[in-house]
């Protein structure tokens, strides 16, 4: 059944219509009143299937076009980026400063050695993940509290660049000199005569003790370590000699920038060579010093 009688081209309740009663579907009199079954007919299906792949084709080439636009705006944010990757800082002309800034400190922070040793400076890379920024002056510099003796290093920091950044490059610096090594494997407690040593060129920066070159300085001395054979003879391989006892009279050198005043004191302890004594003097001061010789002690100002 259905209602009859209300406008087709308004079916909302809320308008005046005509009163309705019931007639049987499909009547005569019920198609004239629904002149909307005269529309042509519709084919929903049929016309789907067959619109199908264009559609599926036409969709492939607009996200394809879409993701090719959005790439290469990506491609040009790259390219416009403010900080690009830079090649390694370490130029040929760099890395010869490197060598001779590291030659300079370590000749300076040895001494004033006769003949002076031979150096050697191997500077060495940068990581190959490190990205740096462009710079146009890179400067090498000692770091503070450095030693540049053995494994080292040494900084590079950029002057004049979009970033400033500062980074430290691996150099080894190998200072070689004639010295004293052993003959062969000498044990500890050995009372070194002249026959257990010779003298060949070591690298006296492999180990921050002082190699020993001067066979007086090691005939008659008490090894305190093992040495093997070939390996150089350093001070702190030596058991430390006593200068000077408790209660001996010592001379207390105070030395100074190009001068060196002395007088005489007690000695609070015993004095081994090389170790800070404590020493009285005649006012009754106690200064601290390093035993240097038999009965000397050198109080730096």
């Amino acid at each position: 059944m259905a209602i009859v009688g209300s406008q087709v081209a308004n079916m909302s309740g809320n308008n005046d219509g005509k009163t309705g009663h019931f007639r049987p579907m499909g009547s005569a009199q019920w198609l004239q009143d629904h002149a909307v079954l005269n529309c042509p007919p519709l084919h929903p299906l049929p016309r789907l299937r067959r619109a199908a792949p264009a559609a599926a084709a036409l969709l492939a080439l607009v996200l394809a076009a879409g993701a090719q636009a959005q790439g290469a705006q990506g491609a040009q944010g790259a390219q416009g980026a403010p900080v690009a990757p830079a090649e390694s800082p370490l130029s040929e002309a760099l890395r010869v400063e490197l060598q001779r800034m590291a030659q300079d400190a370590a000749l300076v922070l040895w001494g004033q050695a006769t003949p002076a040793p031979r150096v050697e400076v191997a500077v060495g890379n940068l990581p190959a993940q490190l990205k740096l920024a462009p710079c146009s002056q890179v400067v090498p510099y000692l770091p503070n509290g450095v030693r540049p003796l053995g494994r080292s290093r040494l900084g590079l920091r950029c002057a004049q660049g979009t970033t400033r950044w500062n980074v430290f490059v691996p150099v080894t610096v190998r200072l070689w000199a004639p010295s004293l090594v052993a003959n062969g494997a000498l044990p500890a407690g050995t009372l070194l005569e002249a026959r257990h040593l010779h003298t060949a060129e070591v690298d006296l920066a492999e180990r921050p003790d002082p190699a020993i070159g001067q066979v007086d300085l090691a005939v008659g001395r008490t090894l305190q370590r093992g040495l093997a054979g070939g390996e150089a003879l350093r001070r702190g391989d030596l058991r430390a000699r006593q200068l000077f006892a408790a209660g001996d009279t010592v001379r207390i050198v105070a030395v100074g920038a190009g001068y060196a005043i002395s007088s005489e004191g007690q000695a609070m302890g015993p004095g081994l060579e090389g170790q800070n004594a404590r020493v009285r003097t005649d006012s009754g001061r106690i200064v601290t010093g390093t035993a240097t010789a038999v009965r000397r002690v050198e109080v730096a100002l």
